[in-house]
């Protein structure tokens, strides 16, 4: 006898709605998206509760968000393909004054504490989609690489790829923001002052 789908879902599901609100906000960059497209993935999980039969409910709920939040923008489109490729992104303006300490910049979190909010949701925009998923998943959700790709559909070594990158990305569209702010003098002192 199968249990009771509602139960189910409350035991499964629903510890992880939460997450999947905030990780929806990140891709849509809306509220009233973001909690539609949540709403969406949880009638999809509810429909198939049933069939669920993993241990990472988590994953399987982002994954059912992340297509969602796909066929939504598809739908939008009015064609029903959307090319990731397509995304334009903007090239960095080349740094032209390195900073003297670079220390900082070795450790991410240390180094994205000195940047706004805004800053970082500006430059995280600047990032293709695809890279864009697997930084929000494994840097803002704090998913290993093995979940990130389960729920993206893809191997671990292509979320290894795609980190890499979009670190590289990040910090190259942040560089200047650091400099202009001298951003890793003030944080190798505060590092200093705390020791």
């Amino acid at each position: 006898m199968n249990p009771d789908p509602t139960a189910r879902f409350n035991t499964l599901v629903a510890p992880h709605l939460a997450d999947a609100l905030a990780f929806a906000r990140w891709i849509t960059r809306d509220r009233a998206d973001a909690e539609d497209v949540v709403q969406e993935a949880c009638v999809r999980a509810f429909r198939s509760i049933d069939r669920f039969s993993g241990s990472n409910a988590k994953a399987w709920l982002l994954t059912i968000l992340r297509h969602a939040h796909v066929d939504r923008a598809r739908a939008r489109h009015g064609n029903g393909e959307i090319s990731l490729d397509a995304l334009g992104v903007d090239q960095p303006a080349p740094a032209t004054d390195p900073p003297e300490d670079m220390s900082a910049w070795g450790d991410p979190h240390r180094a994205m504490a000195g940047f706004s909010d805004q800053e970082v949701i500006l430059a995280l925009k600047r990032v293709p989609e695809e890279i864009r998923w697997t930084l929000l998943l494994v840097d803002v959700q704090g998913m290993d690489d093995r979940e990130a790709a389960e729920v993206l559909g893809v191997p671990v070594g292509t979320i290894k790829s795609r980190l890499h990158r979009g670190r590289r990305m990040l910090r190259e569209y942040l560089l200047p923001v650091a400099i202009d702010r001298r951003l890793f003098r003030a944080l190798a002192e505060k590092e200093n002052a705390n020791r």
